[in-house]
């Protein structure tokens, strides 16, 4: 990771359940813990990845912004879900420029939506030694409406939002940050949140696969409501505390919740694998997002895949004060944190 000098952001995650919020300081090659904090949301402001109530969602960050005193504008935020599409696409080799001009023409085989209604961002991939005659690209679209939908939000919540990236790519950036892990192993990044899990198989910094899945956190509330006869509230604290409100452990209703995810994280992963070959099979998994520190997921995940795996810490090597904040508390919301403190990592002029 380069560090230049350019201006800080506050990264901004908009979660179904909560708005969580870091800002770092560039720091002589690290970064410096300046704020954090998590405020939660009315359980229907964000359905399918829509931002249904804005005016919550403008409250609450609002109230994020005033409850830390922040006087910075900036923001990096982030989308998942089917209001981005992420394609690896493979073209002749060709000048910058020239490319500039011809994504958007090449775009149009890839993206299921009219290529007038969404924006277009690419990367360069690191070149196929198989066919020197060919550039790797890594394609990013997003709904216009949607990202309007958050430029909205961010101004009128007296903010400005500079940068638009992506759950999967802010979670890497967390990782690679914090990690240092081998460039010829590959590392399977899962991002479990309340309603989506977001794939990212990584190796050597560069993104192989991702996909993302409607399922999530909200499996557990749904879960101890149906089995204790709980309304949403009580079922989500329930969750949260892990403290059993009535007969039957919950270790078994939240046990059947975990074996759901660990199913479709192995199905993705199988989905990944049957077209990797031996050289691009996953080593390691880390599990991110609020839903990853649930008793026991971790561990019926692991006995799943046959793979070690482990809770990623996005604070690992991110410098901080213990005055200001405590390590107990950081470790233990880590997971929670692990998009917004990858999307603070991003400065203005970043381009994705």
């Amino acid at each position: 990771m380069l560090f230049q000098k350019k201006r800080d952001v506050l990264g901004i995650d908009i979660g179904s359940s909560a708005i969580k919020l870091v800002q770092l300081k560039q720091q002589k090659g690290t970064y410096l813990l300046q704020n954090i904090g998590v405020v939660p949301l009315p359980s229907e402001a964000i359905v399918d990845n829509a931002l249904m109530d804005s005016s919550s969602i403008v409250e609450t960050i609002k109230k994020l912004i005033k409850s830390l005193n922040l006087k910075e504008k900036e923001v990096a935020s982030s989308i998942s879900g089917n209001s981005v599409i992420i394609r690896k696409i493979s073209l002749p080799v060709m000048p910058p420029e020239e490319l500039d001009e011809q994504i958007h023409w090449e775009a149009e085989q890839y993206i299921p939506f009219d290529i007038n209604d969404v924006n277009i961002d690419f990367q360069l991939l690191p070149q196929d030694d198989l066919d020197a005659a060919k550039m790797n690209v890594l394609l990013v679209a997003s709904k216009k409406d949607i990202i309007d939908d958050y430029l909205t939000v961010f101004n009128e919540s007296g903010l400005k939002l500079v940068v638009m990236d992506v759950d999967s790519f802010a979670v890497q950036n967390a990782f690679e940050f914090n990690y240092d892990f081998e460039p010829d192993d590959v590392y399977a990044l899962i991002n479990i949140g309340a309603s989506m899990m977001n794939f990212n198989i990584v190796k050597g910094g560069v993104s192989l696969f991702t996909r993302d899945v409607q399922m999530g956190g909200n499996l557990y509330t749904e879960e101890i409501q149906k089995y204790y006869g709980l309304g949403t509230d009580e079922a989500e604290r329930v969750k949260l505390t892990g403290e059993s409100p009535g007969e039957g452990p919950l270790a078994d209703v939240t046990g059947r919740i975990n074996d759901s995810l660990a199913i479709e994280i192995r199905r993705s992963l199988d989905f990944y694998n049957s077209n990797a070959g031996e050289v691009g099979r996953i080593s390691k998994v880390f599990l991110s997002g609020g839903c990853a520190k649930m008793a026991m997921l971790a561990s019926t995940v692991a006995d799943r895949l046959g793979l070690p795996v482990e809770l990623l810490n996005p604070f690992q090597k991110i410098k901080y004060n213990d005055k200001d904040f405590d390590p107990e508390y950081l470790q233990e919301i880590g997971p929670l944190m692990t998009v917004a403190l990858g999307l603070a990592t991003r400065r203005h002029g970043d381009k994705w």
